[in-house]
């Protein structure tokens, strides 16, 4: 004859019932936090966006004008994002695995569009980029005209986004083992190919994640790009701008309906970044 023994209860962390409505205090705290500070926002931005008819939604949100500055918008934040997913890379390389003399302070500048108003950014841009700047004196011959045109909206995005890559990619460096790439070049791949096939398989998911870092911060920016651009719709006025045009005209609505259109696309990017970086991680099991 055998006796059953008796059952062990199941542990709150195991229980899903326990864990929905029985959330401990850290749970509490965390979900009241992003209510507040995420959900609620983005709740009231998109019923304040409702108050519109579909039909009045739709030719706020497609108008030529709406349409020039998301184009603007993602494309300009979108290759900046590249632009510094290349050379973000280069400096944690450099950061990481070289010692030089001043790399301390070349290292905390790296910080420096953290710290710095963007509105001090985008003056100081506008002022070195110029025609008679330092280095918009040197390409004016040649017919480049970076400040007050889209041009310099991108250069605006990439020196406030740069930071994002760098500082995501130095910790995973500094983890990599150069034993590894001490193998390969023992088994005779070339300096390229050990990069190609050794170091960058295992980099690209943090790559991802500086580049979608920067990426949204572009898409925000406000401060440093109304300064160094011209701000003329369908020339370089980005979304975040025309937003603000709206809310001194008192149209709270539109504004708030560019706003969602904003915020719908970004997700949907985000979104695809996310895939990507699911699909990148396979390099790290």
């Amino acid at each position: 004859m055998t006796t059953s023994s008796p059952s062990q209860p199941t542990p709150a962390w195991q229980n899903p019932v326990r864990r929905l409505f029985g959330l401990s205090w850290p749970w509490r705290i965390t979900l009241g936090y992003l209510t507040i500070m995420l959900l609620l926002p983005v709740a009231a931005l998109a019923l304040k966006a409702s108050t519109e008819s579909p039909a009045d939604f739709w030719r706020i949100a497609t108008s030529p004008i709406a349409l020039s500055t998301y184009e603007v918008t993602f494309v300009t934040a979108l290759v900046a994002a590249l632009i510094n997913g290349v050379f973000g890379v280069l400096i944690a390389w450099v950061l990481v695995r070289y010692d030089f003399p001043f790399k301390r302070i070349i290292d905390a500048a790296i910080d420096l569009p953290f710290a710095l108003p963007t509105s001090v950014a985008g003056l100081t841009i506008a002022t070195v980029y110029s025609d008679n700047g330092w280095i918009g004196s040197l390409l004016a011959p040649f017919g480049i005209k970076i400040a007050f045109t889209r041009l310099g909206v991108g250069i605006a995005m990439i020196f406030i986004s740069l930071p994002f890559v760098v500082r995501t990619l130095q910790p995973v460096l500094q983890e990599m083992e150069h034993e590894v790439e001490e193998a390969a070049w023992c088994l005779g791949a070339s300096q390229w190919e050990t990069f190609w096939r050794v170091v960058l398989p295992p980099l690209f998911p943090a790559i991802l994640t500086g580049v979608a870092l920067g990426f949204s911060r572009a898409v925000g920016e406000y401060g440093s790009v109304v300064i160094v651009a011209s701000n003329v719709p369908f020339k370089d006025l980005i979304a975040s701008v025309l937003i603000i045009q709206r809310l001194e005209q008192y149209d709270y609505s539109g504004a708030t309906v560019i706003g969602t259109v904003l915020l719908l696309i970004s997700l949907l990017i985000l979104l695809a970044i996310n895939v990507l970086q699911a699909w990148g991680r396979r390099y790290e099991l």
